[in-house]
């Protein structure tokens, strides 16, 4: 007897329902990724906001904490793809097994790849959408076109949780984790969160900072929740388009190397 075949979005959906079912019953770990962006928010957006007038964004002056907000909705999604395409995925791929078992079913490392990317994106949308509903509480949203603010959190989420489940692909122990904070710290830090790219003047330095990921996601979610758009929000959706699906290849081609050798 043959095993049933899956279409791709059946197998996705069972690989979702699985991670669901698990995670479920540890719901306070989602807690550490959304706190840390809220209590910045707290902290330094409006803290730090009591001393600062306004952020010029576009040629609009807003509140330094309606500046700050948004960079830290781009985190959340940041953070909870991060978390979950890492440590969990590396968990499974080394001392679980769980995708070896997962390939004795009909299922293939393509679906392997899309479901784990998939849940990666949908935890950091979680995230997000919690620290939205934070924003719309405090004021802090001036647009209607924040209503797209959740979407382009899903495709940060995407981008994000397809590159960093390829680097831990190539992951060979737990000390390979120093590595993702000697990113995670400086993307988080001169993303253009707590102050505008401008900050940088027009050479080298404001060019890099302009070609990273979560720059672009700051862009997209600043520009959204403020209503000030720009050519720069069609940018970096294509520029996160393109980071995901690469990172999606990649994925699907060192599962094969991995696990069908």
């Amino acid at each position: 007897m043959t095993a049933p075949v899956l279409s791709p979005l059946q197998a996705v959906g069972a690989i979702t329902l699985r991670n669901y079912t698990t995670y479920r019953r540890y719901w306070k770990l989602f807690l550490t990724g959304f706190l840390e962006p809220v209590l910045y928010l707290f902290s330094i957006g409006i803290g730090v906001g009591q001393l600062i007038d306004t952020f010029e964004l576009n040629g609009r002056a807003i509140p330094y904490a309606e500046f700050v907000a948004p960079a830290m909705l781009a985190v959340s999604a940041f953070n909870g793809a991060m978390l979950d395409s890492t440590y969990n995925v590396f968990f499974k791929l080394k001392y679980d097994k769980l995708y070896d078992q997962m390939l004795a079913t009909p299922l293939t490392t393509g679906d392997i790849a899309r479901g784990e990317i998939l849940w990666g994106q949908l935890r950091g949308a979680t995230y997000s959408a919690a620290f939205l509903l934070v924003m719309v509480a405090l004021g802090m949203v001036s647009s209607w076109w924040a209503l797209l603010a959740l979407p382009a959190t899903l495709l940060i989420g995407f981008a994000f949780s397809a590159v960093f489940m390829a680097w831990t692909t190539y992951m060979k122990s737990f000390q390979d984790f120093d590595k993702i904070t000697l990113v995670q710290l400086p993307l988080f830090l001169f993303s253009a969160t707590f102050f505008p790219v401008e900050a940088y003047g027009d050479g080298v330095l404001r060019w890099a900072v302009e070609a990273t990921p979560l720059y672009r996601g700051v862009v997209l979610c600043r520009e959204l929740t403020t209503g000030s758009l720009t050519w720069g929000s069609a940018v970096s959706v294509v520029y996160l388009v393109v980071m995901g699906v690469v990172g999606l290849l990649v994925v699907r081609r060192r599962l094969d190397a991995l696990l069908r050798t």
